[in-house]
C-alpha cells in the first residue's frame, strides 16, 4: 500500500502592518500664513488639506483666501511686480519690491533661517496684524482713496512683512497664490463652509 505524503511546506506571509495614521505636525502658536500654507501644500489628500486649513483656522488667512479665490474680490492695485526704491543702513535698492522679497526668500532658503512663527526676532509685523489694512486695496473697500496712496500704503506694509509672508500677499493680489502654494478653492470651501462666495464687489 502506497501513501502519499501531504505537502507540508507553508509559506511565511507577513502580518500586514497596518500604519498608524500620521499625525497633523504642529506649528508654532501664531503661525505665519506661509507655514499654514507650505504645510497644506505638503499633505497628498484634499481631506489633510481641510485638516490643516480647519487646524489654523484665523480670519486673517481667511480674507487672504477669499482674495484670492473669490471671484467677485478686485484689487485695486496694478497687476505684476510691485515697483520699490528705498535704502537701509547698508543698501540703496532700486527696482521691484517683488525681485527683493525673491531674493530675501532665496537667501532664506540658502541659510535654512526662516524665522518661523512666534519665535521671528527680525521684528517684523505679520498678514496677521496687517490684514486690518486689506480692505483699502479691493474695489469697494476705500474707494476715495487716491492710487498714489493705496500703492504706498501696499508698498509700507510689503516693507514690514516677514519676506514670505509679503510674498503671498504679491501672489494673492493678482490671485496667483496657486502658483506657489498646492492649494484650491474647493479645498478652502470644504475647510471653511461659512464662506459666502460672490457677490463682494
Amino acid at each position: 500500500m502506497t501513501t502519499t505524503k501531504k505537502s507540508t511546506t507553508t509559506t511565511n506571509k507577513k502580518p500586514r502592518v497596518i500604519k498608524p495614521k500620521e499625525p497633523v505636525s504642529n506649528l508654532p502658536k501664531n503661525p505665519f500664513a506661509f507655514e499654514v500654507l507650505d504645510l497644506v501644500s505638503k499633505q497628498r489628500t484634499k481631506a489633510k488639506k481641510v485638516e490643516i486649513l480647519k487646524k489654523y483656522e484665523e480670519p486673517s488667512l481667511k480674507s487672504l483666501l477669499i482674495w484670492n479665490f473669490d471671484e467677485s474680490v478686485v484689487s485695486m492695485l496694478p497687476p505684476g511686480e510691485v515697483p520699490y526704491s528705498g535704502f537701509d543702513d547698508q543698501n540703496v535698492y532700486s527696482g521691484t519690491l517683488t525681485t527683493k522679497i525673491n531674493e530675501e526668500v532665496r537667501r532664506m532658503h540658502e541659510t535654512g533661517s526662516f524665522s518661523l512663527g512666534s519665535s521671528d526676532q527680525q521684528g517684523h509685523t505679520t498678514i496677521r496684524r496687517e490684514s486690518k489694512n486689506f480692505y483699502r486695496f479691493i474695489k469697494g473697500g476705500q474707494d476715495g482713496l487716491s492710487t498714489v496712496r493705496r500703492e504706498t500704503m501696499f508698498i509700507n506694509i510689503l516693507q514690514g512683512l516677514h519676506p514670505l509672508e509679503a510674498e503671498i500677499l504679491v501672489l494673492v493680489k493678482d490671485k496667483r497664490l496657486s502658483e506657489k502654494y498646492k492649494i484650491t478653492q474647493d479645498v478652502v470651501a470644504q475647510a471653511y463652509p461659512d464662506i459666502n462666495w460672490g457677490g463682494r464687489s
